[in-house]
């Protein structure tokens, strides 16, 4: 029998598509990047469907937008309806499509911080590491996780510390100067750290040396990545300044030790990077617990 009673309205499809991507995201110019569209377009769309609920469900901030209290109402809900959908064109495809996490991490942080903080996770589901520098765009490349240095790049996702951290001197016990103070050291007995091209000035020999020329030129070796000075610190090419986090398994493993016990503070915080909504999944949520415990 015919149910008599009038089929709901419902908004426009791609207006609710483009509030929920636009909320997922954090941004409408991201939004816009995975939808195929200009940013111009989802924020008409967004409008749209603001207008028929007679409801504000961004609050807009510059360049950045912020869900009210109507829209953090309404994107669970389309979240999971949206994904009800997938996985209801999934389960009619041959090939299902295997879910993944997505992690892009600077490369020293990778080997020296992350993989070993990777002990004592169930990896299911399956997780990618893609060792980048900055910026990314996590939308358009299927980031589901931005490990970095700093959050300059990423105004418009959910930031959180991971930690703080400190330069220290350090070399390899076959360093011939270890028993030398390091002001007594020759120029050429230095490593020196380039940060690459995404940062500014961060501490390094000329800081260390208080009252020495920042200007003046030194010798020794010069390296662009951390890793890299690690590395000529363990190979005995000379002593390096790099963050105590990432050197804690060399120090401890006796194939690095610390020359002097002081340190430098970095300008900046490593931090973990994700669109504002994403946590909701729960094994991303997961993730995220773990590397934070």
């Amino acid at each position: 029998m015919t149910d008599p009673r009038p089929a709901p309205s419902l908004p426009p499809l791609n207006a609710l598509r483009a509030f929920e991507v636009a909320a997922r995201c954090g941004s409408f110019v991201m939004a816009a990047a995975e939808l195929g569209v200009t940013a111009a377009a989802v924020s008409q769309q967004v409008k749209s469907l603001e207008t028929r609920l007679g409801k504000r469900l961004f609050e807009r901030q510059g360049n950045r937008i912020v869900m009210t209290d109507a829209g953090r109402a309404l994107y669970p809900r389309l979240e999971s309806a949206f994904a009800d959908l997938a996985a209801a064109t999934d389960d009619l495809t041959d090939a299902p499509v295997r879910h993944r996490l997505v992690i892009s991490v600077l490369p020293a942080l990778a080997e020296h911080w992350l993989i070993p903080r990777l002990k004592g996770l169930t990896l299911d589901p399956a997780i990618e590491i893609r060792m980048e520098e900055d910026p990314v765009n996590l939308v358009r490349d299927g980031i589901d996780l931005r490990l970095t240095y700093g959050a300059h790049f990423y105004p418009d996702h959910k930031i959180e510390v991971l930690f703080r951290d400190e330069v220290t001197a350090v070399a390899a016990p076959s360093f011939p100067g270890r028993e030398t103070r390091l002001s007594d050291q020759p120029d050429s007995a230095f490593v020196h750290t380039g940060w690459g091209p995404s940062f500014g000035t961060q501490p390094g020999w000329s800081q260390w040396f208080a009252g020495r020329d920042p200007d003046a030129t030194w010798g020794g070796l010069t390296v662009h990545h951390v890793g890299l000075a690690l590395a000529a610190a363990r190979a005995g090419l000379g002593v390096a300044l790099v963050p105590e986090r990432l050197a804690a398994s060399d120090l401890a493993q006796g194939r690095l030790f610390r020359l002097e016990d002081r340190s430098l503070p970095l300008r900046w915080d490593f931090v973990l990077v994700h669109s504002h909504a994403l946590r909701r999944r729960p094994a991303l949520q997961r993730l995220i617990t773990h590397l934070l415990s």
